[in-house]
């Protein structure tokens, strides 16, 4: 597996210092929000490693990551929104699938926007929690509202990875993927963390 990887991000290298890179950074990151196969943080992190050796530059890097990933986010409510009525009937079909649904929704009706940040930064998740958004018809100003900021925060963290840390990664683009995953997780927790806090606050103390 390692080796496939590694592979896969030789070939994106290969590429990562021609201008047209900035085109498979935006296809990247739009499709990975629809489907979740190639994780779009490599491209990103790639981007930042070749504007970090002059090639590229890493604002136009975060901007293609960015817009991409923004775009590819809405595509997914709106899949989600369209066919919520076949989807719901699917999600119905199996008690399982029906509390998995009935769990996203009640997790975006109570933490909203931080979900939405949370789950820009976990692979595969944020994929799930669009396609919920449009299915339970969640607001679409608000979703679009935290999804921009999600969005633009997640590929400025990638791209300065590969900016500030490009060396690290140079032997072993693996690294970067496992680097980028663990960072993923960790932002995630701390944002989980930082909702905690707030929700605790806002509650205000217990009354015995």
């Amino acid at each position: 597996m390692l080796a496939i990887l590694d592979s896969f991000f030789d070939h994106l290298k290969d590429i990562s210092t021609s201008p047209w890179f900035y085109a498979v950074i935006f296809v990247l990151a739009y499709l990975d929000s629809v489907i979740p196969v190639v994780p779009s943080e490599t491209a990103v992190i790639l981007g930042g490693i070749a504007a970090g050796l002059g090639d590229l530059d890493v604002a136009g890097v975060i901007a293609c990551g960015a817009v991409g990933a923004m775009l590819g986010d809405n595509s997914a409510y709106s899949i989600g929104h369209r066919f919520s009525g076949r989807l719901q009937r699917w999600y119905d079909g199996k008690e399982s699938r029906a509390k998995r649904l009935a769990w996203a929704d009640s997790q975006l009706r109570m933490r909203g926007g931080s979900l939405l940040l949370t789950a820009r930064f976990v692979p595969g998740g944020r994929t799930v929690i669009t396609l919920a958004s449009g299915i339970t018809r969640q607001r679409r100003v608000r979703f679009v509202i935290y999804v921009a900021i999600a969005c633009i925060v997640w590929a400025s963290y990638a791209a300065g990875l590969g900016y500030f840390f490009g060396t690290q990664f140079a032997d072993s683009h693996t690294k970067a993927f496992v680097v980028a995953f663990i960072a993923a997780i960790g932002i995630s927790a701390i944002l989980e963390l930082i909702r905690h806090i707030v929700r605790k606050r806002k509650a205000g103390p217990v009354v015995v």
